[in-house]
């Protein structure tokens, strides 16, 4: 791949992408909601490709061909898969019933059906999670241009998270709806062509045991099954309440276009996914014939050495637009929360300038939450560990209470605090004193024990939620389940419901 086509390319891709966000800051017209939530307009293709490209990050395109090469199919595709299996279930059970409760944020729903103290739990747990999710990004960034454009590892972090906050702080959800719309159809052209030139010039070269039809990889703990169902899990229900995938739910025009924009995601994510994971499975044997060892990722050797330079071009751009679709959703979703949910700053307070507030707000705090992205992705260069704790954090102690409160009569705020509080800090607990996370060096915080081994690796995942979910139906049903200890909904949150039909 040509060195100066690559640059070019990438330049060009950045300036377009910040000159569309800039565009669409004319949208905001200095309105909180038109922000926050693209003035709850979006229409079913902008709601569909928004949400599809929140899905799809680094971990699904690289950390997805790493894990596939190396352990099989299984390893690497229950990342896309996972994902679209939780756009696929919001779909069915949460999109139309949050879209018509006019939400700005999803600890607004922890508020509402249950109380203030549940709402800023939340908010909390959502914020440490999305920061990991941030970070990671940001990694995955600074690893790409380091290996490509030739800076330095510090300098591709900074100039990504320059490029990512000033259209995120510029044009709010509408910028990122519009860039996500260009990012998802680049990917969408990466990973179908890529995979198109492999089959077509090497074939799919399946090895025994490794393909999608090997089953063990889902039924033999020997074989990953046990670290491969709590990836699916971790991101097909935890990432059901992940800020910016409700904040599209929230934006779509009505329930019915978050619900089919939330199929259509569904399908794209596995169309854009899936081929990564059936490519990497060639992927050894190709470089093996080129006298290639990869030294990094092995998409990046298949692009740098076996792919013909603009279709190269075409992939780098596809993975380093997942970085910027999820980088700005983790951004503008933190920020949001913070002024809104934590700081108590409301669009629909009393005063005349609320909105405005709001907005100024969620600007500055978004600003410190990327500086402190920033940071984090210098101080830790890990993409992987950080990725896939924020989803395992979220579902913890998110999922349950969230689908508790909307299925469940006798739930109570003191059964949902319990399961946040007790969901996450199982978990974290876990982390601390496992040595790997998903089959990956936990290099950020381990605490060295001989009870917890690898073997113990994926369980983790498993446990946690379930102790969140006794915590929630035991502590609901012992404080009595009944009107007096369950949050009704608010006015204003019934007028906006009937407004919304």
């Amino acid at each position: 791949m040509t060195e100066k086509l690559l640059f070019w390319g990438i330049i060009v891709f950045l300036v377009a992408t910040l000159a569309i966000g800039m565009w669409a800051a004319k949208q905001v017209d200095g309105d909180s909601e038109n922000y926050l939530v693209a003035g709850r307009g979006l229409v079913l293709p902008l709601a569909a490709a928004t949400l599809m490209a929140q899905s799809v990050d680094s971990n699904a395109t690289l950390g997805n061909t790493d894990l596939v090469a190396e352990f099989g199919f299984w390893a690497g595709a229950s990342l896309p898969i996972g994902l679209a299996l939780c756009l696929f279930l919001t779909a069915l059970f949460f999109a139309k019933p949050l879209n018509r409760m006019g939400l700005i944020t999803i600890p607004d729903f922890y508020r509402i059906k249950y109380n203030h103290l549940t709402e800023v739990v939340a908010s909390l747990l959502m914020v440490l999670s999305f920061s990991f999710l941030l970070a990671g990004n940001l990694v995955a960034g600074g690893y790409m241009f380091e290996a490509f454009l030739g800076t330095t590892y510090t300098a591709g972090v900074i100039l990504l998270a320059i490029v990512v906050f000033i259209y995120t702080a510029s044009g709010g959800l509408f910028a990122v709806a519009y860039t996500d719309a260009i990012q998802v159809g680049i990917a969408f052209v990466g990973s179908l062509g890529l995979f198109a030139f492999i089959a077509s010039n090497f074939g799919i070269n399946i090895a025994a045991e490794t393909g999608p039809l090997a089953l063990s990889q889902l039924s033999d703990p020997a074989a990953g099954a046990v670290i491969n169902w709590a990836t699916l899990l971790a991101l097909g229900l935890g990432n059901i309440a992940a800020i910016d995938f409700m904040a599209r739910i929230f934006a779509a025009k009505s329930p019915e276009t978050a619900q089919r924009a939330c199929f259509i995601g569904s399908a794209g994510t596995l169309i854009i996914g899936v081929p990564f994971s059936l490519i990497a499975l060639s992927a050894p044997r190709i470089l093996a014939d080129a006298g290639i060892t990869p030294d990094g990722p092995v998409l990046y050797a298949l692009l740098d050495g076996v792919v013909p330079p603009l279709l190269g071009l075409i992939v780098i751009v596809a993975i380093l637009s997942a970085s910027l679709s999820t980088a700005d959703g983790a951004i503008l979703g933190t920020s949001s929360v913070i002024a809104h949910n934590i700081m108590g700053v409301r669009a629909d307070d009393n005063s005349s300038a609320a909105g405005d507030r709001l907005l100024l707000i969620t600007r500055v705090v978004g600003f410190i939450i990327t500086v402190l992205g920033v940071i984090f992705a210098l101080k830790v260069p890990q993409t992987g560990v950080l990725l896939l704790l924020a989803f395992d954090l979220s579902f913890a102690g998110l999922i349950v209470p969230l689908a508790g409160g909307l299925y469940w009569t006798k739930a109570t705020w003191q059964g949902a605090l319990s399961c946040i509080i007790l969901g996450s800090l199982t978990r974290l607990i876990f982390f601390v004193l496992m040595p790997t996370t998903f089959g990956i060096d936990n290099t950020l915080l381990y605490i060295p024990n001989d009870i917890f081994t690898t073997d113990f690796d994926g369980f983790p995942t498993l446990i946690s939620p379930l102790i969140g979910l006794a915590a929630f139906v035991i502590i609901s049903l012992m404080t009595g389940g009944n009107k007096a200890t369950r949050r009704r909904i608010s006015p204003e949150a019934r007028e906006r419901q009937m407004h919304r039909r």
